[in-house]
């Protein structure tokens, strides 16, 4: 296997010589597609012996890296963001897979951490479509919150990618390129309608992104992944409205798209919770607590906080709200033996030292 590193882009000169660094060692071609850059980004990229190519921005993720995709010459392509890092061992990872692969499959799968916690500890991870067979062809498409089609078999891994974000993208830049392609007559996929409709919500466009959502929500298409996702999202948009039953309701009909999900049973534990219905909020914390992670869970989303830390630390709250200190004590030990220096955490310490626990 050799590999081809396709990459897009602009005014990267802040992170992107930490990126190629930590893949330099295991690729064999490195392609950078500039979108206009006005900052150091291509002089670093050549630095690293990159073949640096220039793609005029048409507000289109997809067609600038499969721009890219048609620059590579190695038999295998592979694409990271500038502001991802492989670390030392990942990066063995991929070239021990280099030398020991099956070349019937068509594509491979990749750990993707993109939340950490104070600590460093990975806190949300989910895998994604990160190497492919070239003579396949694999394509790009939408134009914003692209993937790869591809054809064949895949194959998931324990490699992993870390998403070590500098800065953030420029306001409302997703919903103004959404804006643009709906104006020049763009028909949105059912993914691509979730993906908007959460777009609206950043930008506190609530009614309509409470629209779309139910619109997403109504489909028969749509990953489930997605499905679940927007649930709470319009849970939290219907909170925004002062409408709390809907969100009870939209919360529950999730349990219908897959098995409830703790950050699902967070939610409702927190909703009950503000309306100090403790004995709800209790069961649906230690449901969330009995959940198990699967890494493989349809490629899905996992945020381990809502597994352990986040229903430790609120049955705390609870136990404490009840006079049962004793318990709430033990939850917060729990969640400290998680999270030894977390705010929360230090503040309950305190509580119970000053109570004489």
């Amino acid at each position: 296997m050799k590999i081809s590193l396709c990459m897009i882009v602009k005014n990267e000169e802040d992170v992107l010589a930490r990126c190629l660094n930590s893949i330099k060692d295991a690729v064999d071609e490195i392609i950078i597609v500039d979108t206009g850059s006005t900052d150091n980004t291509v002089q670093i990229a050549k630095s690293f012996g990159a073949k640096v190519y220039h793609f005029t921005w048409v507000n289109d993720f997809s067609r600038a890296r499969n721009f890219a995709f048609s620059k590579a010459t190695k038999n295998y392509v592979m694409w990271l963001d500038a502001d991802d890092v492989v670390g030392a061992c990942e990066c063995k990872k991929i070239i021990e897979l280099k030398n020991n692969y099956d070349p019937s499959i068509s594509a491979f799968y990749f750990k993707y951490h993109v939340g950490f916690d104070e600590n460093n500890n990975v806190t949300f991870h989910y895998y994604r479509e990160r190497l492919f067979r070239r003579d396949l062809n694999p394509m790009w498409v939408e134009p914003i919150h692209e993937v790869v089609c591809y054809a064949g078999k895949s194959q998931t891994t324990d490699i992993a990618i870390e998403h070590r974000k500098q800065k953030e993208n420029p306001p409302g830049r997703n919903l103004k390129i959404f804006e643009h392609h709906l104006h020049n007559g763009l028909k949105l996929s059912a993914r691509l309608t979730y993906y908007y409709a959460r777009e609206l919500m950043y930008a506190n466009k609530t009614y309509k992104a409470i629209k779309v959502f139910e619109e997403f929500l109504k489909s028969d298409n749509g990953w489930v992944e997605n499905k679940i996702e927007a649930a709470l999202c319009l849970a939290d948009c219907y909170i925004k409205i002062n409408k709390k039953q809907k969100a009870y309701d939209i919360l529950y009909k999730s349990f219908k798209y897959d098995a409830p999900r703790p950050q699902v049973l967070c939610k409702l534990g927190e909703l009950f919770l503000e309306d100090n219905l403790l004995n709800q909020a209790i069961y649906f914390y230690e449901l969330a607590l009995s959940s198990k992670i699967d890494n493989d869970q349809s490629l899905g989303f996992v945020e381990t906080d809502y597994y352990n830390f986040i229903p430790n630390i609120q049955l705390c709250v609870i136990y404490a709200k009840l006079g049962n200190n004793s318990l709430a004590k033990k939850y917060n030990d729990i969640a400290g033996n998680l999270k030894p220096e977390h705010k929360s955490v230090l503040n309950n310490n305190q509580y119970f030292k000053n109570i004489g626990y």
